[in-house]
Parts: C-alpha cells; structure tokens; sequence
C-alpha cells in the first residue's frame, strides 16, 4: 500500500518546523551569549572611563543594573559584579557630588547577582568581600521626626558604611546606614544589619546579633562540633566515587541532623 501523500508531506512539514525551532533556539541563545559578553564592563571598554577607578581584571556583568555616579565610584582590581547589580552614587545622575570617592569596593571581591550598592556619603568595602544574590548595602536612610509628614518625604540622614577583608554577605542580607563589620565576619541571609561588629564572627537575625565569634585564647564561641563531618581522605575520594561517593556525603549529612 503506497503512503498517503498528505501524511507525508505532514511528516516533512513537522521535520522542517522541528528544524527551523532547533536552529532558532541556538540563534537566540548564541545571540544572546554575544549580547552578554560584549556589554560586559571591563577596562578594556569605553565604558570604564567613566568610573573613579575600575582595576585590571575587573568586571561589570550584563545586563547591568542602575549605575550612575560613577566618577565618585572606585571598584578594585580583579573584583567580578554579577549582572543585574546597582551601584550608584548620590540621589539621580548629573549631580557634582565633590572630591572624594563615594562608593569604594576593594580587589578580588566578587558581588551577586542583584545586588544593590547605594552610597550618598561613604561606603567602604574591602578586599575579598563576596555577597549572596539581592544583598541591599546603603549608607542613607529616611528619617522619622515629623510624625505629620509623610515619612518618604523627610530629610534623610547618612551614616557611613565600612565592610571589612575577607567578609561574607549572606543571600538578601540587607546592611544599613552607620554598619561597621570588621575583618572576616559572615553574614547570614536574610540579616538585617547595623551597628559595630568584630573581626572572626558569625551574625545573623532580625536585627543581626553575634551568633558566634572567635578569638585567639578561647577559639570558637560557642565550639564548632568535635569531628569534622568527613575527613579530607573522605572528601577527596567524592572526587572519584562519583553517585556512590555522593551518596555517602548524603548519609553523612542526614546522620549529622539527627
């Protein structure tokens, strides 16, 4: 029995729609990878010229967020930003904000994607700072003295912001005006952050409180766990057990958690 015609031309009809979605799909996300890497912001492009400083190896991914200010922002060697990231300096852009550095971000700091930097008088963060995905960092806030008067629009106040080495800035934390973290602390997610915080600590919380520090004589306060979960042995040998060596992993978690 000879084929229908109509089917067959049906089934060349469905091939070549097939086809042509395929390559289609591969236009756009090549296209879209292009796109990506050459509206990236690097020393290498116009748009660093604009900037205070932006370091040798230094990267503003695309798409990016608001930026704006940028004569008064300085972002160091080596530091990579996320896309979608704001960094801006004063209220709206055009304004002659003075002679200093507003925003300061230090080398090899590496900021997540969405993360907001919104400095009108200082912000300093240091070298090796990492953020989480939606970290929110300012050092303005409205104010509430004139109970009569919409709060949106009062006169704000500054206060500034020093995040020091090596910090680690938890997914959503928010980090408010007159914050002061000193070297090496890790924020958790979700923290909502002011006031003055040591070297060597873990903070968290609504608002964030010292969850556990660490000082020479005494070590961590309160002790980390006795054992580590796996020994190095155990931790290189995921590397070639494959499924079977991240199963062990797995077990070992859920007996940690009880």
């Amino acid at each position: 029995m000879s084929p229908n015609p109509r089917s067959m031309a049906q089934r060349l009809a469905g091939r070549a729609r097939d086809r042509a979605r395929r390559g289609l799909h591969t236009a756009v996300h090549a296209g879209w990878q292009w796109i990506q890497r050459h509206g990236e912001i690097t020393p290498h492009t116009p748009g660093r010229r604009r900037f205070a400083y932006l370091g040798e190896g230094a990267c503003i991914g695309f798409p990016v967020g608001a930026i704006y200010g940028e004569p008064w922002i300085s972002i160091g060697d080596h530091t990579l930003v996320g896309t979608h990231v704001t960094i801006s300096a004063g209220f709206v852009p055009g304004l002659d904000l003075g002679p200093d550095v507003i925003v300061k971000i230090g080398s090899s700091c590496s900021l997540g994607r969405g993360t907001h930097i919104v400095g009108h008088q200082s912000i300093e963060i240091g070298n090796d700072v990492f953020t989480g995905p939606n970290v929110y960092i300012t050092d303005q806030n409205h104010t509430y003295g004139d109970v009569a008067m919409p709060i949106g629009r009062q006169w704000p106040e500054n206060n500034p912001v020093v995040i020091g080495d090596g910090c680690w800035i938890g997914t959503g934390a928010i980090i408010l005006p007159g914050t002061r973290l000193g070297r090496n602390v890790a924020v958790a997610g979700g923290a909502v952050v002011r006031g003055e915080f040591p070297d060597h600590a873990v903070i968290g919380g609504v608002p964030a409180k010292v969850l556990r520090s660490y000082d020479a004589e005494n070590g961590w306060q309160p002790p980390l766990r006795n054992s580590p979960l796996m020994s190095l042995d155990e931790l290189a040998a995921l590397s070639v057990d494959g499924l079977e060596g991240l199963q062990l992993l797995q077990d070992k978690l859920r007996e940690e958690a009880g």
